[in-house]
């Protein structure tokens, strides 16, 4: 299937690995040029950028100036921008329960989670505007509806992100398409990592995160996470002119973890 997206533009933050790196590849694999912005790089992103069209770039989503920064760094590389995709996001588990949230927590969940989009969608929409076939895809996740206790303020900010790009879907329609996926676990270091989430739930239950992973992964049909190259090509097809009238849509990728309509 051609999805018609050689010799387009986009900026892809989060880049340098999990769900953002994938996304970075398969735009690539489409004849896409990409600026991948991310904090740091990775190995792998320096091996996309040394065999296909893209272009890491290091910057701070979290400072008021980064998201803007990157943006037109990426105007002025590409000479344009098609394809926002908000990617970049972060998680600490809060075992301690809502009172233990000092306004610090808060600020940085809102800001990685939700303001570092904001910011990015705010420097990109007039780069995007007159550009034909324009699109926003965010990355939000299945917590924006199924709030939870212990990621409590990644809940609350994935839920206004997902409010946020519905809203926005309804403001630049025909002219920005905007659609957000919702990925369940995901086998990237958010869940995985030495400091993710498995990991942290298992120390403080005594438990292997092994064992933590394993019950996650069997409340899903499928029986296991998602893997980011599967997210990777959901993203690739709404940017592309295959989803040319799709916007203001969720689209929730989660092995069948969410079980009510």
């Amino acid at each position: 299937m051609d999805l018609g997206l050689t010799g387009r533009t986009a900026v892809v933050t989060g880049a340098s690995r999990g769900i953002g790196l994938a996304i970075t590849r398969a735009l690539s694999a489409e004849g896409v040029r990409v600026v991948a912005g991310a904090l740091k790089g990775s190995p792998e992103l320096d091996e996309l950028a040394a065999t296909g069209d893209v272009h890491p770039i290091s910057v701070d989503l979290t400072t008021p100036a980064g998201p803007a920064s990157l943006v037109e760094t990426a105007v002025e590389t590409l000479g344009g921008l098609d394809i926002l995709v908000n990617n970049v996001g972060a998680v600490r588990p809060r075992l301690e329960g809502f009172l233990a949230l000092t306004d610090e927590d808060w600020d940085w969940g809102l800001t990685i989670n939700f303001l570092a989009a904001v910011r990015t969608m705010r420097a990109a929409v007039p780069h995007l505007t007159g550009r034909p076939g324009a699109t926003i895809v965010t990355i939000s996740s299945v917590n924006a509806f199924l709030p939870d206790p212990g990621v409590i303020d990644y809940s609350a900010a994935k839920g206004a992100l997902t409010n946020l790009c519905k809203s926005l879907s309804k403001e630049l329609g025909p002219a920005i398409r905007v659609n957000t996926i919702s990925p369940g676990p995901v086998e990237t270091d958010l869940w995985l990592g030495k400091g993710g989430v498995a990991a942290t739930v298992g120390g403080a239950s005594g438990t292997d995160a092994a064992d933590v992973v394993r019950r996650q992964a069997a409340a899903a049909a499928t029986g296991r996470f998602t893997r980011p190259e599967e997210i990777a090509d959901l993203a690739v097809f709404l940017a592309s002119d295959r989803a040319a009238n799709i916007t203001g849509s969720d689209h929730v990728i989660d092995g069948g973890l969410i079980t009510t309509l």
